[in-house]
């Protein structure tokens, strides 16, 4: 079968690459754009973003999303969310495409009744105008009436490092230097005016080293805004080197062996973590297995597995 591809520009990669990489960085947009309070501490479930679409003439048609994921906390939701470096016509169709089939992902079937639960969208601008509009909205008609939802729109260049940093933004980062787009002509001319633009990337520097200091992002994750950042550098200011070569002889770019280092130790201690988490996983599945076999009740085995690994009721319960 034939099939067509959705090509992606830098920016998306670097977004999808800061989301996967970095999941933490999420929370705090999340809670910006939709308004949500969550703690940090939930859980980040991502979903596979690439979806097949049957065009017509038998060709499938490829698109993948920037990112779709699940937030389990208190309650279960689900987010799409897409970078743009500018509107297109185009963008509203690809959301509805795509949103429809994340909720066909997983319909469920009862009866003679489909359900599907479209995600919470919204779509990150890195450049915007006076008319690019603060929100989408997609309007079905359907034989039992009309159904609308909103598309939430963030436009990256009317957040200042302040405000950045006061909302732990940090995803941001990366794209800051979209704010000075405007200006490079004039940072090409003026060096007075490049220090400023360098003054500005100084301060981003240390306070990311100072949440890395404080434990509040990892080094791993600190390293990664850099070298996003320089991804982004290279080519939103591949026409004017001063400016390229000024913001990057600030930020850096190369792995120090003290931070490679830093980086390896993070590693392993997640990585003994979760195989800690697995162990106890696969301990608990073992023993439901072995009290299964031995005809016990499910009753019998959830009351013993809470006890032997300090369990909630609600905890057992996924393991019978």
């Amino acid at each position: 079968m034939e099939k067509a591809r959705i090509t992606n520009t830098p920016y998306d990669d670097v977004f999808r690459t800061l989301l996967n990489d970095c999941s933490s960085l999420i929370i705090p947009v999340i809670n910006e754009i939709f308004g949500e309070h969550y703690s940090g501490q939930e859980k980040i479930v991502f979903s596979p973003n690439e979806h097949f679409l049957n065009q017509q003439g038998g060709i499938e048609d490829e698109r993948i999303t920037d990112t779709s994921f699940k937030i389990v906390g208190n309650e279960t939701k689900k987010y799409h969310l897409e970078c743009q470096s500018s509107t297109d016509n185009s963008m509203i169709v690809r959301f509805f495409e795509y949103d429809t089939q994340i909720a066909l992902d997983e319909g469920e079937i009862s009866g003679n009744i489909l359900t599907v639960t479209l995600p919470h969208s919204a779509v990150l601008f890195l450049r915007h105008r006076v008319s690019t509009p603060d929100r989408l909205k997609i309007r079905m008609v359907t034989p039992g009436g009309t159904v609308e939802y909103d598309i939430h729109v963030m436009k990256s260049q009317q957040y200042g490092l302040e405000e950045i940093f006061e909302k732990d933004l940090v995803l941001l980062i990366p794209f800051y230097i979209f704010s000075h787009e405007a200006r490079f002509e004039e940072y090409e001319k003026d060096i007075t005016k490049l220090r400023i633009l360098q003054e500005e990337y100084e301060q981003i520097k240390n306070k990311l080293e100072d949440l890395s200091n404080q434990g509040i992002i990892s080094e791993y994750t600190r390293c990664t805004i850099i070298d996003m950042s320089n991804k982004v550098l290279e080519h939103i200011a591949a026409r004017h080197n001063f400016v390229r070569e000024g913001v990057r002889a600030v930020m850096g770019g190369k792995l120090l062996e003290y931070e490679a280092k830093t980086i390896k130790r993070e590693g392993i201690e997640q990585g003994i973590e979760q195989g800690i988490e697995q162990g106890i996983e696969q301990g608990i599945e073992g023993t439901v297995s072995i009290l299964k076999n031995l005809g016990i009740p499910l009753q019998t085995i959830q009351v013993q597995i809470q006890e032997q690994y300090h369990l909630s009721p609600e905890a057992s319960k996924k393991y019978l």
